[in-house]
């Protein structure tokens, strides 16, 4: 059997900041759609039941059970009854940008360990001002509750961070146990690309720097990519390029012009198709639609 070998990532690296936590009661009314953030979403189920719409699958909210939605992914709630859960909202990144879910394939749905609802109560009784406003996105998800809610994590004293930061990682790594590498080579080569084009996403990357970067032909290059990370190295800087734009429309009011020729696009026009292409909407309609 061949060994695996992922990129290692140091656990200091891990910036995990804590936006929101709370516990919510519903009765019929948690039914919110196409919920799209740049921020990560954990939900741990305690009482009845919920259904969880993803692009490619639906699935039961059930109790005992955590629930994760990474940043970027849409995703809809529909409940009918009584349903109660805790949740927790993470803005989570790399020092060099590079994401678990680059890395690692996690699933959305793990088993919850009986420590859980402890270690939830825990972080809500020290963190008693982060609940949320209400259970709509639009009273909470946009630019300025999000930079409000950044602000406040910052603020906090050291050992809360440290408390919280300890309970967020037993929380994660319940999901990490059942997760699977995504890179599954001995050869550093497509890590050294992958960390060149997150150091240079607001570049205009071109396939032959990378090739350079791995010192590869450009088309054993693109075979070799395509196999470990089943896309295509344009796709891949296209996808993270969108994520980038999202995050920057989401919490800046830098015009589109300037956010296009920040991520290397040099034809504004381009870049907007793409967008579009990619997300289904225009950058000033996702805008609006965020704030």
């Amino acid at each position: 059997m061949t060994k695996q070998n992922v990129t290692k990532i140091p656990i200091e690296s891990l910036s995990l900041m804590m936006l929101n936590v709370g516990f919510a009661r519903h009765n019929g009314n948690w039914n919110w759609k196409n919920v799209n953030s740049p921020f990560t979403r954990i939900f741990f189920a305690t009482e009845g039941e919920a259904i969880l719409h993803l692009p490619d699958q639906s699935l039961p909210i059930r109790p005992g059970y955590m629930y994760i939605l990474p940043a970027y992914t849409t995703h809809s709630y529909e409940c009918k009854g009584n349903f109660a859960l805790y949740y927790l909202h993470l803005y989570e990144t790399f020092k060099n940008e590079i994401s678990l879910t680059d890395l690692y394939n996690i699933p959305t749905e793990v088993k919850a360990e009986e420590l859980t609802d402890a270690i939830f109560k825990h972080m809500c009784n020290i963190c008693s001002d982060a609940q949320l406003p209400g259970s709509d996105p639009k009273s909470y998800d946009s630019m300025q509750q999000t930079q409000n809610y950044m602000q406040r994590y910052s603020n906090m004293p050291l050992w809360q961070k440290m408390e919280l930061r300890g309970s967020i990682l037993m929380i994660a790594s319940q999901f990490m146990r059942e997760s699977t590498p995504k890179v599954w080579t001995k050869d550093e080569r497509m890590n050294k690309v992958l960390s060149y084009i997150h150091k240079n996403i607001g570049q205009n990357i071109d396939i032959d720097n990378l090739a350079s970067v791995a010192c590869l032909s450009k088309t054993y290059l693109i075979r070799l990519f395509k196999r470990e990370f089943n896309t295509t190295p344009v796709q891949y800087i296209n996808k993270k390029k969108m994520e980038q734009a999202q995050f920057l429309l989401y919490m800046t009011d830098q015009p589109v012009k300037e956010i296009a020729y920040e991520l290397g696009f040099f034809d504004h026009s381009y870049f907007i198709r793409l967008f579009r292409k990619s997300i289904g909407t225009t950058p000033l309609e996702y805008r609006k639609n965020t704030q």
